[in-house]
């Protein structure tokens, strides 16, 4: 009998869909799960994967996605609030509503995508909606398993991109000093995680932490990228509190570029607990950003 398709909400966005990719690619047959599903560019004929039109604020259309399903990924994003969905809804309710729901169609095994630094008592709304996430997740289905990646980076991200836009400007500001630790990971090894832990664990940890192999400073991975790049520009810091004012003013508009919780994630290293479930868990070995950036951006020399 053929094993049910593992079910990937939020399968169409970066994570979700370099997750969809390996899922297939590991002989497994997928269920893209979104509010507007769409199938993947990359896709061959024959491919074992479906399309189902869900959204986390809905059950019904939760459980119409979870029909035969034999597995759960929960890759769902939120990182900027509208006027329509909050991150209450998306990252607490929907995540607890969707494990409930997995849980009482039989399906027993979850992933959660979460982040380092989940705290209930970060200043940042978004982190702490993270935090009850996992919190509502775990209450609902306590055998699920949480991934807390680091920054995700890879061919088409918003974190190289929006780094190279820097770039071109005539100087660069940091933020404060540029001091904060990140650990970008690729996205496709956090993929590969993940679709290794829907299939058979090598360990019964239920917490994992992914961070790339090495640990940069802001102002280390701007230097980084500068010189791949093939530009140069001065680094000047600003304050943090210069940033927070200009976050307050751009949340006047739509789809602001710079947010209050983004400023605040940048006040805290963004570092994977080396206690915690890693990559070395799962017999990964993760790239490092410094060897990723040929194939993440050409330098244009400009």
């Amino acid at each position: 009998m053929r094993e049910g398709p593992v079910t990937v909400f939020g399968g169409t966005g970066f994570l979700g869909d370099a997750i969809v990719r390996e899922l297939v690619e590991a002989g497994r047959g997928v269920r893209i799960a979104a509010r507007h599903p769409a199938l993947p560019a990359w896709l061959e004929d024959g491919d074992p994967v479906e399309l189902a039109t869900a959204d986390l604020c809905d059950e019904a259309s939760i459980e119409a996605a979870l029909a035969g399903a034999s597995a759960v990924v929960n890759a769902v994003s939120l990182y900027v609030e509208t006027r329509d969905v909050s991150f209450e809804a998306i990252h607490v309710t929907g995540a607890g509503r969707l494990a409930s729901r997995t849980r009482a169609a039989g399906i027993e095994r979850l992933v959660l995508v979460s982040g380092i630094g989940a705290r209930h008592d970060s200043a940042s709304a978004y982190v702490r909606a993270r935090a009850r996430g996992e919190d509502a997740v775990l209450e609902a289905l306590p055998r699920a398993i949480i991934v807390r990646p680091s920054v995700l980076f890879g061919p088409g991200d918003a974190f190289l991109t929006g780094l190279e836009g820097l770039t071109r400007l005539p100087l660069i500001p940091l933020f404060g000093r540029g001091t904060t630790r990140l650990q970008p990971v690729h996205v496709v090894d956090v993929a590969r995680a993940i679709a290794r832990l829907i299939g058979h664990p090598a360990t019964e940890r239920r917490l994992f932490e992914l961070g790339g192999p090495e640990v940069l400073s802001y102002r280390e991975i701007l230097e980084t990228l500068l010189a791949h790049l093939q530009r140069e520009r001065p680094l000047v810091p600003l304050p943090f509190l210069a940033w927070r004012l200009m976050a307050a003013l751009a949340a006047w508009l739509p789809g602001p570029p710079l947010t209050r919780d983004q400023v605040i994630l940048m006040q805290s290293d963004n570092v994977a607990d080396e206690d915690l479930g890693g990559f070395q868990d799962l017999g990964i070995l993760p790239r490092s950003l410094r060897e990723s950036l040929p194939s993440c951006l050409v330098p244009s020399g400009s």
